[in-house]
């Protein structure tokens, strides 16, 4: 089929030439680097696995899947909580937890408390600590009551318990977890960025703040926690994060970071459609549409 070629501005059209033409016209955005740079559009880019200067955690607590996760050198810990414990079908809390640190004795891990009565979540810390030197103690910020536990997590901070601070959500709640951590043993601040997202709430500045306070310490580190997809690693990262932790399935995505332009995964996309479409035997009677015409 023949065609003129036209140029007019960002614009390629293509007019074939015969009849019917117009109904075949087509045209196409002409757009190089520099147009992108010229209209304020930045290049799609990411970083690698390999760059990534935020610590990688696995959030789960099926061991067979830990002690798999354990195997990347890039993996840097893991954490657990009683939701977790349930799925994974824990009940001998101490037993499980022990067999874990074992297992995996040369990475942070985290076990939370799991009374809500204040005393004894101070005595099951004082326990928990006990089953390895690289164990965290999770406590929530409060009680299931919404009695606050900042005293308690002070005082077991300075007594050398490591506490990771669970269940953060507000600014109120990280300036009070960073006082009450203060020069105390190493400790971790969980952040629930992604449970703030499901509610469309902005977690961006939150986090941020939250990395700012952390940083003017010498103890404590933020985890962003409750993480839905990939990209909340790059964020992570861009925003200087300490820390992130992900269900594995989410983590297993990362080393494709950085390996697929758009216009890569455009093409994978559409060839991916057009092999589902074979599969599925999808038919048209394009004769009998014409004929209908």
């Amino acid at each position: 089929m023949a065609a003129i070629n036209v140029s007019i501005a960002k614009w390629r059209i293509l007019l074939p030439v015969g009849e019917g033409a117009l109904d075949r016209a087509s045209c196409a955005p002409i757009m190089n680097c520099n147009d992108e740079r010229k209209q304020g559009i930045k290049p799609m880019t990411a970083p690698t696995l390999q760059t990534l200067k935020t610590k990688l955690f696995t959030d789960g607590a099926d061991k067979a899947q830990i002690v798999e996760m354990a195997k990347q050198p890039w993996i840097a810990g893991f954490t657990t909580n009683p939701s977790l414990l349930k799925k994974a079908g824990v009940s001998d809390y101490e037993a499980y937890g022990r067999e874990l640190v074992a297992a995996v004795p040369d990475r942070h891990i985290s076990f939370e408390v799991f009374s809500d009565d204040i005393p004894e979540m101070v005595a099951q810390a004082r326990i928990i600590t006990t089953w390895g030197a690289n164990v965290y103690v999770k406590l929530p910020v409060t009680t299931a009551r919404g009695e606050p536990l900042f005293e308690a997590v002070r005082a077991l901070s300075h007594d050398g318990v490591k506490i990771n601070m669970t269940a953060i959500f507000t600014a109120e709640q990280v300036t009070n977890a960073m006082a009450a951590l203060y020069d105390g043993a190493p400790a971790c601040v969980s952040v629930f960025a992604g449970r703030l997202a499901d509610f469309g709430i902005d977690y961006r500045p939150l986090m941020r703040d939250a990395v700012a306070q952390a940083r003017r310490t010498r103890n404590v580190e933020i985890i962003w926690a409750s993480t839905r997809e990939a990209f909340n690693v790059v964020e992570a990262n861009e925003i200087g994060c300490h820390i992130i932790t992900a269900p594995a399935d989410v983590l297993k995505k990362l080393p494709a970071l950085g390996t697929k332009s758009g216009a890569e995964l455009s093409l994978a996309a559409v060839r991916s459609f057009r092999e589902d479409a074979l599969a599925a035997g999808l038919r048209l009677d394009m004769a009998a549409s014409h004929a209908a015409e």
